[in-house]
């Protein structure tokens, strides 16, 4: 199963809309998670895109689990 990398952005105000631009699929995490790191120097520090790498069958499965509402996770006192 390939590693596919995506630009990820959502609208101000908007977090639960993401909008998904597939930039590349690779064989291997290695190889999946250097191209990652070098697309997110790239980016401006104002800007709000995240890169994202996903592994799954083919890339409408990776959409989706993307697309996919997680709460952030709640972090007790004493995990701080």
């Amino acid at each position: 199963m390939p590693y596919y990398v995506f630009k990820m952005t959502s609208p101000e105000g908007m977090e639960l809309v993401k909008n998904l631009e597939f930039i590349g699929d690779y064989e291997s995490f290695r190889e999946a998670k250097n191209y990652a790191k070098e697309q997110r120097a790239i980016l401006d520090k104002n800007d709000n895109t995240q890169i994202k790498v996903m592994f799954a069958d083919n890339q409408l499965l990776a959409e989706e689990q993307l697309m996919v509402f997680r709460e952030k996770p709640i972090v007790m006192e004493h995990e701080k």
